[in-house]
């Protein structure tokens, strides 16, 4: 059984210092942004298309602000809403952490409408490249939760356990690492079989982003203990758990439409 002892911050100069959490972002960010380019390539090449990579670049600025709003936002909303209403000061101090996945996902869906309108790119070619791109960026996010010590799981006795000192003395579910090898490395791998292996069709990926996830989510919910502030909704169902199954029906949904 592991004792969780991990330091949340790389370095410490007083006025600079780094987060795992701030490099997980920084990582996801560029990564998105270098293997975004390269679906792009592929698709103008496989599929004769014209697709710019220049506005791509321009893309990647309403990506960072959308997540970062959206984020904040929806874990305000959905999560914390009584708190901020008390502290409104507080909704800026992001370095205190209180991120979303499911707003920031609101807050890119609005603004790669908004860009695609502006710019006349194709919002679904948009929304399927994100999709390929965003689980490597989840994956470093939910191995930086592993290391702040945060999202932890339930009590178990398994052999991989981990002991939160800061939460309990009990082994516990290290769920982080559940969602990061589901929601991060194995959705990766699928969508990018998808869109490099069989025909393209427009937000297709971006459908089953929204399928998988909402599936791998879940499962994980049922080792993750519940955010402390709201506890099960009607005794069974995590906040999570419920903005995932809205998000399962909408990629459901999707999906039908395109086929």
């Amino acid at each position: 059984m592991y004792i969780h002892d991990l330091n949340p911050i790389i370095f410490d100069f007083g006025l600079l210092s780094l987060r795992w959490y701030s490099l997980a972002y920084i990582i996801g960010i560029l990564f998105g942004w270098w293997y975004g380019k390269k679906i792009i390539l592929f698709l103008n090449d496989q599929y004769n298309k014209n697709y710019k990579l220049a506005l791509f670049d321009d893309y990647i600025s309403y990506v960072i602000i959308s997540v970062i709003i959206g984020g904040r936002l929806g874990y305000i909303l959905f999560y914390n809403l009584n708190y901020f209403f008390s502290n409104p000061l507080e909704v800026f101090f992001i370095w205190k952490g209180g991120m979303s996945f499911h707003g920031g996902l609101l807050g890119i869906i609005i603004a790669t409408i908004l860009f695609s309108k502006k710019k006349e790119f194709d919002k679904l070619v948009l929304l399927d490249i994100v999709s390929c791109v965003a689980p490597i960026g989840i994956f470093f996010g939910r191995i930086a939760n592993f290391i702040n010590g945060e999202l932890y799981g339930k009590s178990t006795n398994l052999p991989w356990a981990v002991i939160f000192p800061m939460v309990d003395s009990e082994g516990r579910h290290p769920s982080q690492i559940y969602e990061a090898l589901l929601e991060g490395m194995l959705l990766f791998l699928i969508l990018n079989l998808v869109i490099r292996k069989m025909p393209y069709k427009k937000g297709k990926c971006a459908a089953l982003f929204l399928i998988f996830y909402s599936v791998f989510r879940i499962l994980s919910e049922f080792f993750r203990e519940p955010d402390p502030q709201i506890g099960y909704i009607l005794n069974y169902i995590s906040m999570g758990s419920l903005l995932s199954f809205l998000m399962f029906s909408i990629g459901i949904i999707m999906y039908l439409r395109i086929k």
